[in-house]
């Protein structure tokens, strides 16, 4: 039986992240990046796409897991018939090679283990040659080579090229497996292989409790604001400072559909709320480290401009499928890549601008040229806005005027004329008061049906849209405003048990807007949309209830998904989600500082 995606946590180097269920099986690795090809697949195939297996002989689930207190240090514990034992996983920051470490302590009594290791480079597809030395196990297929090594005996060399070590760990004995991945041209044995277990460990504990004595929140949720924070930093390409959505790729919206897509790179829409959320948090370096990324990645024409980057601020992000892959519980195509970088979307100019807005209310240095940059993407905007486009979401069906969409171009304009302000600089100020006054005029006349109440997903239709929420976070009007009440509450017509789509959802055929089969779950972050209006709005009992709604769903170790299915009490998409997480962070404080008006 497969696990569901709930089982899996997270261990990272801030440069890739592996994922690791409830078994113990290392499931998904992507060495040497985030977007780099897997060597573990399994999680999105089978056992014959790898893994690596480290538990009591005879499998089954740990008896409890969790990460020590404010690192990324996963501990998970066995309770046996024979006795108790612990492994500990965690990633050691990067020096030059990437490395997992996988430590087995023995707490009371005597417990058989095993070690099974099944590399399949390229993306769970290519067997590797795999030989046995006097010092590790090594695999080699390609530009790609995996050491391993043991503080005890060696892995033997079994069936299909899989590496087994079985041992039996006494309590107070402590064996350490350790892999290392290095370009299959190095001869030697990688540097990291050589370094003490404990210092690894004591070095990558200090790093994160130093990380997350940063954090400024105070609040009641601490614990869960503090987790979405690491999971956040976890998911940072620290040589770059671009952070990915999710460190997978086809974790199904729906269990066997084909709502499977690549979130390993980076993208626009989550700009703003990326930069607040750091911010905010006391992770000013970090912010300023996303910023830096943002502006490298989007320089040149502003009609080039997209909707999402590589980490390393890469634009071909082609997507292919892999028919190898069966995909998790069967959900098919599994892609790589995503061909919704190349989709025109209007609100991307908006969340250019409002970032680049909001980090200059907060006191980062304006680099000399950004002006210049701030004018060419408005000369664009101006000519564009009124056309449709695919929107926040990233349709694949027909283009329309999406209500966000123009939202976001007035976002682009306000913030075009805020930062006029504050540096002096007024010369096109006249055109874009006018276009920001036209677009907002526009909004309000064809983005508004008179019979819900509500402002709505696209001119001349009735559907909702959980985008709408966002409209007093934006400033387009304000939380007090009757329109604004009237679209949040409008918005319970999304509801499912307590949490919120995005769009409505007929689940059978083809969706009439976003061009695909089948429905999905609710999402994540607009159920915290929708506590964040809620108490915009003053209704903060409400509010509190939904947020406490979305931190119950969090699995055991604090993470949360891109989804929530009510009906089957599962999270999908891919995992862990940035934008939940952010959102997780952004909702926290927004509680925090709501004035109470009543509902």
């Amino acid at each position: 039986m497969s696990k569901q995606i709930e089982d899996y946590a997270l261990i990272s180097d801030l440069e890739t992240a592996a994922m690791l269920g409830r078994d113990g099986s290392m499931d998904w690795l992507c060495l040497p990046r985030f977007d780099s090809p897997a060597c573990f697949a399994s999680l999105i195939g089978s056992g014959d796409n790898g893994f690596w297996r480290v538990s009591p002989v005879g499998g089954g689930p740990c008896t409890h897991r969790a990460y020590r207190e404010d690192t990324l240090v996963l501990d998970s514990v066995w309770e046996t018939e024979s006795g108790a034992v612990r492994v500990t996983d965690f990633m050691p920051l990067r020096g030059n090679l990437p490395c997992v470490v996988r430590m087995v302590e023995g707490i009371s009594g005597s417990v058989p283990m095993r070690s099974e290791m099944r590399l399949r480079f390229h993306q769970g597809r290519i067997v590797p040659w795999v030989r046995v030395t006097d010092q590790c196990t090594v695999a080699v297929a390609g530009p790609d080579s995996v050491w391993v090594s043991s503080d005890g005996p060696l892995h033997r060399l079994g069936r299909e090229a899989t590496a087994v070590l079985d041992f039996t760990i006494e309590a107070g004995r402590r064996l350490t497996l350790m892999l290392v991945w290095a370009p299959s041209h190095l001869p030697a044995l990688p540097a990291p292989l050589c370094l003490p277990s404990e210092t690894a460990l004591k070095e990558t504990s200090d790093f994160w409790r130093k990380w997350t004595g940063q954090c400024r929140y105070q609040g009641p949720w601490r614990e869960a604001v503090v987790r979405s924070l690491i999971t956040l930093k976890a998911l940072t390409y620290a040589p770059t400072g671009g952070i990915v959505a999710a460190p997978t790729t086809s974790l199904p919206e729906c269990i066997g559909g084909e709502r499977n897509w690549d979130y390993r790179f980076c993208w626009l829409r989550d700009s703003t709320l990326t930069l607040s959320c750091l911010l905010r948090s006391g992770y000013r370096d970090e912010a300023t480290a996303w910023l830096d990324w943002l502006l490298r990645a989007i320089a040149g024409e502003p009609a080039d401009l997209q909707t999402m980057y590589g980490i390393g601020g890469q634009r071909r992000l082609p997507e292919t499928e892999a028919p190898w892959l069966t995909g998790y519980e069967g959900s098919q195509p599994v892609r790589f890549g995503n061909a919704a970088v190349d989709q025109f979307q209007l609100d991307v100019y908006g969340e250019v601008l409002d970032t680049l807005y909001w980090s200059l209310q907060a006191g980062i240095p304006m680099q000399p040229h950004m002006w210049t940059l701030v004018k060419a993407l408005m000369r664009y905007l101006q000519e564009h806005w009124r056309d449709p486009d695919q929107g926040l979401w990233e349709v694949r069906g027909q283009r329309r005027h999406f209500v966000h969409s123009k939202v976001m171009s007035w976002v682009a304009a306000d913030r075009a004329l805020r930062m006029g302000d504050i540096l002096g600089r007024n010369g096109s100020s006249a055109a874009w008061r006018a276009m920001r006054d036209e677009v907002h005029q526009e909004v309000c006349r064809e983005g508004w049906d008179e019979k819900q109440r509500s402002f709505v997903q696209s001119y001349g239709s009735s559907a909702l849209d959980a985008s709408a929420l966002l409209i007093p976070k934006l400033g387009f009007l304000a939380a007090d405003d009757a329109r604004v009440c009237g679209t949040v509450r409008a918005m319970r017509a999304l509801d499912h048990a307590g949490f919120v789509r995005r769009y409505e959802h007929n689940g059978h055929g083809v969706h009439s807007v976003d061009g695909m089969h089948g429905s999905e779950a609710t999402f994540v972050a607009c159920s915290l949309w929708y506590a964040d209006a809620l108490a915009a709005i003053g209704d903060l009992d409400r509010a509190g209830e939904t947020f406490e709604r979305v931190l119950g769903v969090r699995n055991d170790v604090g993470l949360l998904s891109e989804q929530w299915d009510p009906g089957s009490h599962r999270q999908l998409g891919n995992a862990p989600q940035a934008f939940s997480h952010i959102a997780l962070v952004e909702t926290a404080f927004a509680l925090q500082r709501a004035p109470h008006r009543g509902a």
